[in-house]
Formats: C-alpha cells, sequence, structure tokens
C-alpha cells in the first residue's frame, strides 16, 4: 500500500485511489466541482489543485492516481500540501476565471444556501472583478418538466453530461460548441427521458440546473428536513422529506450504499405535488348513491352493522401497496379477532407465500450484490419501470463487470445491451436443460443472477414459474451451495409486499385469496369488503358487497367504496417498510395529515372497539412491541440476513407456451398518489411521445 506525507502527516493509503481521496482520508478537504466519486474522471475544473513536492505547478488531485506518484529523492513518501501559499493562489486564480462570465443572481437563485460554487467562493473568491468585458448568456434548455435551466450559470463541469451517459444509460446530453462558446444542450432540446433524470439537478454544483416544480417555493434554511423511506416501488430508497407547515416541499435522495447509494428515481422526487390533491379528509358514506360527509361514529356504527350482518366469515380484506408493516399487522389482527381468514397483501395475485420459505420471495443476491454479477436472466420483469433505481446497478455490472444480460419476455428499452430469448413461459423449460446455453453460461459464472418480475409471478402459472426459476437457480450454483450467494431474486414493484408476506397477510386455513375474495364478492360468499389503500386491482369486481374504503387518496378504490375512511400518506405518519431484498426500514413522519384524516394504525384501533374485538395496543409503542414480539425479525433494522427456499421442486409440471405481459404500463402513474401529481402526468405524457415515436421509427 502506498505511504504518502500529506501536509506533514505520513498516511498508508490504498492502491488504486485517487490523490483526492488520499486527501481526504488524511483529514484534508479539497474543494472541487466537476469531481464526483460515481462518475468517471473529467479534470474539467481544475479547482482541487494541490502541490506535490518536486513538480513545477499544481496538479489536479482528481486526475492523478496515488500509484503515479514517486518517492522523494531520499527515499521519503511522496509530499503533498493542500494548503500552502502556491495552492491558495491557484485556486483564488480557478475561481476568478469561473466567476468570469457567472451573473451575479445569488439572490434569486434556488441554489442559495446550497451550492458550491457560493460555499468556495467565500474562501477562495476576491472582492472584486478585474474583468470589464460582457458576460457571455446563453439560452436556456427545454429539459422536461422536471427540470428548469439556467445555463448563464453553468460552468462545465459535466456531472450532467457524465450522469446521463454512465449511470442513467441515456446519452442524451452532451456539449456543443468550444471554449466561450461550449454549452450543455440535448441538441434536438426535448425533454430527458430517463427514469433517473432529476438526480442532476442533485449533481449540478451551480444554479444551472434546479428543480423545475420546486422553483421559487423556499429556502432550505425555512425548511423541516425529515429522514424517511420512498414506497414508489419495492427498492425502499432512502430519501429525505423537506416539509414546512403542513405541507412537503420537496424530496430528496439520502445516500445509502446498500440500496439507492445517493440517487433517487423521476417519480420518487416528484410526487409532492401529488400528496396535496385529490386528498381524502373527511369520513364519508354513501347514501343514495351519493358519498356524503358522516362523523366518525357514524362510519364506525354503519360498519359495525354490515360486519354483524354478514358475520365474519363474509368479510374479506385487501392490502395495497403503499401499507406500513404496522397497518397490516393491526389490520390482521382484527381480522383475527373477529374470526375471518379472508386476507391478502398480493393485489395482483402473485404466486408468493411464506410457506415457501423468506427466500422464495426476497431479492436474496441483494442489491449491492448485483454489482458483482457477470451473467444475468431476467424473467418476466422491465427492471427500467419496475425499479429504476436497480436499473442502474445492472447496467453498473454491465459496464464494470462485463456482466452478459438475457432477457425472457417482451422486449424492452433497456439501458444495457441483452440477448432476447423469447417472449413465453416455455423458454424456461428450454433454459432448465442441462445442455442449454444460458444454464451452461450461469453455471459457469461467480456470480450468477436470476431475476424474477411480478409479471412472471401473477401469471396462471406462476407457481411453476417460481419454481421452475428455482430449479435453475440451484443448477447455477451447483456443488456451490455454501459460497454464500443465493442467485435466486424476486424484484418487487410493491412496498408492502414482502412485508406483507412476513407477517402473513394471506388466506388463513379455509380462507380466500385476492382473486377468491372478488369472486366471492360476486357470488355472495364476500358481503363486507375491506381495502387497506388497496386501488391495483380490477374495482369492478367488487359486485354487490359493502366496500370500506381506507386510504390517503381518492382513486379508484375510494370510487365504489360505500364507507370512506381517510388515512395518511407515507409522509404522514411513521411506519416500518420492508424492501425486496428484505432490509427492514424505518419511514418517519414529516407532517401531519390533513382535516380529520387520521394515521391508518389509529383508525383500525378505533374501529375495533365498535365491532367488539379491541386491539391490544392502545399507542405506537405497544403496537411496535406487539409486531417485534410475533415477528422478531422485523427488529433488526436495517440488516438483510440471508434466507433459505424451501420450494418443492420435485415434480414441476412443463410450462405452457404463453407469452409473459407487461406489468407496468406506465412508470409515472403506479398509484394513487402518483395518479394525482400533475408533474408526474406531464412526464407521462413525455415519454408517451417518444415511446410512440419509436414504435413509429421502428415501423
Amino acid at each position: 500500500m502506498p505511504k504518502l506525507n500529506i501536509n506533514g502527516n505520513e498516511v498508508e493509503v490504498e492502491d488504486g485511489i485517487t490523490l483526492l481521496q488520499a486527501c481526504e482520508l488524511a483529514g484534508a478537504e479539497i474543494p472541487r466541482f466537476c469531481y464526483h466519486e460515481r462518475l468517471s474522471i473529467a479534470g474539467n475544473c481544475r479547482m482541487c489543485l494541490v502541490e506535490i513536492a518536486g513538480m513545477p505547478k499544481p496538479m489536479a488531485s482528481c486526475a492523478m492516481n496515488v500509484s503515479d506518484l514517486r518517492p522523494n529523492r531520499d527515499g521519503t513518501p511522496p509530499t503533498i500540501l493542500t494548503d500552502s501559499p502556491m495552492v491558495k493562489k491557484a485556486r483564488e486564480g480557478v475561481m476568478e476565471f469561473l466567476l468570469i462570465n457567472h451573473p451575479l443572481d445569488c439572490p434569486i437563485c434556488d441554489q442559495g444556501g446550497e451550492c458550491d460554487l457560493q460555499d468556495q467562493a467565500m474562501y477562495y473568491g476576491s472582492e472584486g472583478s478585474r474583468y470589464r468585458e460582457n458576460k457571455r448568456a446563453v439560452e436556456e434548455k427545454y429539459l422536461g418538466p422536471l427540470i428548469k435551466t439556467f445555463m448563464t450559470r453553468c460552468i462545465q463541469c459535466t456531472r450532467c453530461v457524465r450522469f446521463m451517459s454512465e449511470v442513467a444509460g441515456v446519452p442524451e446530453l452532451g456539449a456543443i460548441g468550444r471554449g466561450e462558446d461550449m454549452e450543455i444542450s440535448t441538441y434536438l432540446e426535448r425533454g430527458l427521458h430517463s427514469e433517473l433524470s432529476g438526480n442532476i439537478v442533485d449533481l449540478c454544483p451551480v444554479g444551472a440546473l434546479t428543480s423545475k416544480p420546486y422553483s421559487f417555493v423556499a429556502r432550505p434554511w425555512e425548511l423541516r428536513k425529515t429522514e424517511s423511506i420512498d414506497v414508489m416501488d419495492g427498492l425502499g430508497s432512502n430519501i429525505r422529506i423537506d416539509s414546512r407547515g403542513r405541507e412537503v416541499m420537496r424530496i430528496l435522495p439520502r445516500n445509502h450504499d446498500g440500496v439507492n447509494e445517493e440517487w433517487l428515481s423521476d417519480k420518487s422526487r416528484a410526487i409532492v405535488d401529488g400528496l396535496k390533491k385529490k386528498r381524502l379528509d373527511r369520513p364519508y358514506m354513501r347514501r343514495d348513491g351519493v358519498l356524503e360527509e358522516v362523523s366518525w361514529y357514524e362510519a364506525f356504527t354503519e360498519i359495525a352493522a354490515q360486519v354483524e350482518k354478514a358475520g365474519a366469515r363474509k368479510v374479506g380484506a385487501i392490502a395495497g401497496d403503499l401499507c406500513s408493516v404496522e397497518d397490516m399487522f393491526a389490520l390482521k389482527t382484527l381480522l383475527e379477532l373477529l374470526g375471518s381468514p379472508n386476507m391478502d397483501c398480493r393485489q395482483q395475485s402473485q404466486k408468493l407465500h411464506p410457506k415457501h420459505g423468506r427466500g422464495s420471495y426476497l431479492f436474496n443476491a441483494t442489491i449491492a450484490g448485483i454489482s458483482k454479477a457477470d451473467v444475468i436472466l431476467l424473467i418476466g420483469t422491465n427492471p427500467r419501470k419496475e425499479a429504476a433505481v436497480l436499473n442502474a446497478r445492472i447496467r453498473c455490472a454491465y459496464l464494470h463487470n462485463h456482466a452478459r444480460v438475457g432477457l425472457v419476455g417482451p422486449e424492452a428499452d433497456l439501458t444495457y445491451p441483452y440477448e432476447w430469448l423469447g417472449n413465453s413461459l416455455a423458454v424456461l423449460d428450454e433454459i432448465a436443460k442441462p445442455d442449454n446455453p444460458v444454464l451452461k453460461a450461469l453455471a459457469e459464472a461467480s456470480h450468477p443472477l436470476i431475476i424474477v418480475g411480478q409479471d412472471a409471478l401473477s401469471h396462471e402459472a406462476g407457481d411453476a414459474v417460481l419454481a421452475k426459476a428455482a430449479e435453475i437457480a440451484a443448477a447455477a450454483v451447483k456443488g456451490r451451495e455454501d459460497a454464500g450467494w443465493n442467485p435466486l431474486s424476486i424484484l418487487h414493484t410493491s412496498a408492502a409486499l414482502v412485508g406483507g408476506l412476513d407477517i402473513g397477510f394471506v388466506p388463513g386455513e379455509g380462507g380466500l385469496d385476492t382473486a377468491g375474495i372478488l369472486e366471492g364478492t360476486q357470488s355472495g360468499d364476500i358481503e363486507v369488503l375491506y381495502l387497506l389503500g388497496a386501488d391495483e386491482f380490477d374495482v369492478s369486481r367488487t359486485g354487490d358487497a359493502f366496500v370500506i374504503y381506507q386510504g390517503s387518496h381518492g382513486d379508484s378504490g375510494a370510487r365504489i367504496a360505500d364507507i370512506i375512511l381517510p388515512g395518511a400518506a407515507y409522509t404522514e405518519k411513521n411506519g416500518t417498510y420492508v424492501n425486496t431484498e428484505g432490509r427492514v426500514q424505518l419511514g418517519e413522519r414529516a407532517i401531519f395529515p390533513p382535516g380529520d384524516a387520521r394515521e391508518d394504525w389509529t383508525i383500525l384501533r378505533a374501529l375495533s372497539e365498535h365491532l367488539g374485538a379491541k386491539l391490544p395496543f392502545d399507542c405506537f409503542g405497544s403496537l411496535r412491541r406487539a409486531l417485534y414480539k410475533a415477528h422478531p425479525h422485523l427488529a433488526a433494522i436495517d440488516t438483510v440476513e440471508a434466507a433459505k427456499v424451501e420450494l418443492k421442486l420435485g415434480d414441476v409440471p412443463p410450462l405452457p407456451d404463453t407469452p409473459f405481459g407487461v406489468f407496468i404500463e406506465d412508470f409515472y402513474q403506479t398509484n394513487p398518489i402518483a395518479r394525482s401529481s400533475a408533474v408526474l402526468a406531464e412526464l407521462s405524457a413525455l415519454h408517451q411521445e417518444y415511446e410512440q415515436g419509436l414504435a413509429g421509427a421502428d415501423g
């Protein structure tokens, strides 16, 4: 390991890192604009200059590797100075050049208070400018409804260009012109078509790229910052909710190397306006076909009368995609006290069940483990639409690990090359044969990865698909099962599904699943249907059942409901969420629900008294204690435990020659909050126009 003398302190650093990283390990703060640890080295801004003994001029520390430094003539480690007069003068010169054309609009810039250029200019900037020429001006660019541009402020650090090319995999940004005429542009002047495009706003070190929905809304020092978990997909991205008063102002990513690194999908970022619209803030009851506002007492009394009239065996419940574990646990406990076994958290009838072992429904390779994969088989999934941030991990494996990707399912516009193996369930039978080249490639790989999507599991033959995928995974690691690598990985699109399966929110003995409950509402076997934020199923199939909808937004479930109970959105309550890899994470309340809306577990607790089945917890702490007592693994916060698959693989039936479907048609319209957002509706229209243009070009 190389040894360096940095500011008089001798340190030993890892071989292969940059000089900038080595200096920071030694405790020296190095200013930078173009350098970012997750992007390639550009060396554009020259702000990270340091002095190296024996070299006649300062060197850019981001572009120099520690292994390139030679010892001093006397054999001592190379000497680096980060705070010498030469370094300070050089950085001041760089800052003066950066500010030649930068406009003096800090008071009106949305980046104010969070601007790297502003911070560095406080230390390295001069009291005035020596340049009397006119500042250059650059026309603004259209980058879509999420990104607002002030390109006159741009310092050409190219972070945005490198992110779109390397991480997002949609190289639509680039530099045109040279010297002073250089501009960052899409060239065709159209909106960006990446599900991760909003991250360039966070990457921009100046105010050239800012958030269009957040434009001129608030200053960072006005905001209350709450660390929480995103629920727009099954990834469990770590987020920071910035709020002012009783309103969420913006949502930003938090760094978590094991989950989302520091990226966030556009849907999770732009959902803010959807949290304020189409909100349910009063209880409602349907009378003579019209929903009327009622009191909580009237709503609970009517529910109790309907449940008593129907009997517990004719009560069914379906949990939605945005529910916290505590909410589902409270509803499950209530149903068990009433004596109803009819419950399900699998809205799309996915063939997943806790009886097969926790490993049968988890992303067993872990999200961080994707970077190790060298052969990846996608089964019935489009990761770009189902988990955009996870898709960036697969692209990383392709770029840095030269991973080969095969797809069984509909052809998709992914951000990396792949081999299309066909769109039929029967293809899996062919892959499972010992002489199949795909199986051989998986077996020869050091870290094979098999990703099974929700469409594959929602199929009528989903049980057989899962068993066949497990068979292929077992064959891929045959003889090395103890290596600690399980290639079978289920990709979830719901933030609630893994948690629901963990607590057993599935039919009890003799109970009905989602499909059975919906059939029962039409046949009369189910007379009362309780929807806990459930909207992603065919609501027209609820028959003549008395429907109770508890949720935060007026979507499809609320439209068919006889009773509406206003609940809290994920930003308005504390809750536990389990992501696709089984990592237990805690979401925190940022604001309070609007109007008479309440946290979901409190609604169920109040209702239980009217039903004569009082829940045994009176506060959130006692609810969590009961949850941890029943399911101890949920108390292990932010950990991923290895799990086993207990599928019986003896007699897997042949799979039918039927095609896979598309599980998510529109990335931006997957839940009630997203469908309430005007920004996401605009993004959806932009992407549909783009996809139709691609289809027309292909035709």
